[in-house]
């Protein structure tokens, strides 16, 4: 059955949304057309803030509607420590577990030459211009324990060795070949506080 075209042409902006297939978008679909006019205004100016009012953060990288963000703007965390993610999700799960006091650094992905992503399409640039700048003794290497994330935490590794700052790996009580942001508080507190330097 072909819907009418302003329909289709919902569900096909909805797959693609990352693991959204073609039954759940035109469930979707058919839920925002089923909606009361209120809501669907409301998911609108939604999509619209979130893309006008949310942008990086010029010091961690997070998003923020706030510059810089609540967190490298909180007088009490810990500025000289540093705990480099992938992305957004595992330094929500991080400060989820909450017993770390430090900042962070989001890189925004992972290294994966096999899907073009190299050192340029990270955020280590900005990275590197932190540790210049002279406040940070240790950089906590948290990214996945997947090859990518592994690839990413030795990269940084061999990149950072040479300004002489602690260098601390998480603990691997994340299984092997999991993601930082499916895991439970419990875990990701004894993974931070078994990290160790990174040799």
């Amino acid at each position: 059955m072909r819907y009418a075209e302003p329909i289709n042409n919902l569900i096909k902006a909805i797959t693609r949304l990352p693991g959204i297939g073609e039954k759940t978008a035109t469930r979707l679909a058919l839920f925002i057309l089923n909606s009361k006019e209120g809501y669907v205004e409301e998911l609108s100016n939604c999509l619209k803030a979130v893309k006008e009012k949310v942008a990086l953060c010029s010091e961690c990288m997070t998003f923020s509607d706030a510059d810089p963000c609540g967190i490298c703007n909180d007088p009490g965390r810990d500025p000289s420590a540093v705990c480099v993610v992938s992305d957004y999700r595992d330094m929500m799960a991080l400060e989820s577990m909450g017993g770390y006091k430090g900042r962070y650094h989001i890189l925004h992905g992972s290294l994966a030459p096999l899907k073009g992503i190299g050192p340029d399409e990270l955020r280590i640039d900005e990275l590197i211009r932190r540790v210049e700048a002279g406040a940070v003794r240790e950089v906590i290497l948290a990214t996945g324990f997947d090859s990518e994330g592994e690839a990413t935490s030795a990269y940084l590794a061999r990149l950072l060795k040479p300004y002489g700052l602690k260098l601390t790996r998480i603990a691997s009580g994340i299984p092997v070949g999991s993601f930082i942001e499916y895991m439970d508080g419990a875990t990701l507190g004894r993974a931070m506080e078994g990290r160790k330097e990174v040799s």
